[in-house]
């Protein structure tokens, strides 16, 4: 059985379930996502590790507050959670909005990040598709009616008419411009994962940007494998249509997350 608790990490009461033992992995969902969501992912990593998972902000269990939702605050958040459950230096492992998250914690609180996954993110706006980029002003609450989301946010959340809020509040992270210094991406200490599907929310190009900052990109033959990797995963989407979504890769993931952090 999972240990489950709420830390209190400033104003916000966060949700946690500790699931296995061994070495410490933070386990970061993406946008309108719960800890349920990333089933199959939680339990295989806990075969072999301690999986920390956590509810962002607005999300799941963990009710929202009143500030903005950014990845610099929600990577604020984790490094509380850590330091509230006693955890010096943990591998991390971020999806989507977590994946954004868990740089940005690698950023912010390298002592915090062992080693780093990050799937399906960049570390600049501009980094998503075009056509992802011109759909999220379009974002409402109404589009949500009736899906799993919605059904999991009322199911789950403490304040469930607080649905339209975190809408709000996604729709202003989706359509704020970033670009995080690459001179800062190239010097993060942590070994890097970076894994995106071939047909998912993150452009090709920049995944290949963000695999040279961290130092691929050589001819290993030649010059040694580097510390970080680049996996794409062929016939695979960010999320949507069930089945050929990233996470649904799981039985991929579990092949080459653990031997990574390993």
């Amino acid at each position: 059985m999972a240990e489950t608790g709420y830390a209190r990490v400033g104003d916000l009461s966060m949700y946690y379930e500790v699931h296995g033992t061994g070495r410490q992995c933070l386990l970061l969902h993406g946008a309108y996502m719960t800890i349920d969501a990333m089933g199959p992912l939680v339990s295989g990593l806990a075969m072999t590790r301690q999986v920390i998972a956590a509810e962002m902000q607005g999300h799941g269990r963990t009710a929202d507050i009143d500030r903005p939702i950014t990845y610099e605050q929600m990577a604020d958040d984790t490094a509380g959670l850590a330091r509230e459950l006693g955890i010096d230096n943990a591998d991390v492992f971020g999806y989507s909005m977590g994946g954004g998250v868990a740089v940005q914690l690698a950023l912010r609180h390298p002592q915090v990040v062992r080693r780093l996954v990050v799937a399906s993110a960049g570390f600049a706006s501009d980094g998503m598709p075009p056509e992802a980029l011109a759909m999220f002003p379009s974002i409402t609450p109404e589009m949500f009616a009736g899906s799993p989301i919605e059904q999991e946010y009322l199911r789950l959340a403490p304040n469930p008419g607080d649905f339209p809020k975190l809408v709000e509040k996604l729709k202003q992270l989706d359509t704020t411009v970033f670009a995080w210094p690459k001179e800062e991406i190239r010097a993060i200490a942590a070994p890097t994962l970076i894994v995106l599907g071939d047909s998912d929310g993150v452009r090709l190009e920049h995944a290949v940007e963000f695999f040279k900052l961290r130092g691929g990109g050589v001819m290993g033959d030649l010059s040694g494998l580097p510390e970080s990797q680049l996996a794409v995963l062929p016939g695979t989407t960010h999320y949507v249509p069930p089945g050929s979504g990233l996470l649904d890769r799981h039985e991929w993931l579990l092949a080459m997350i653990p031997p990574f952090l390993d």
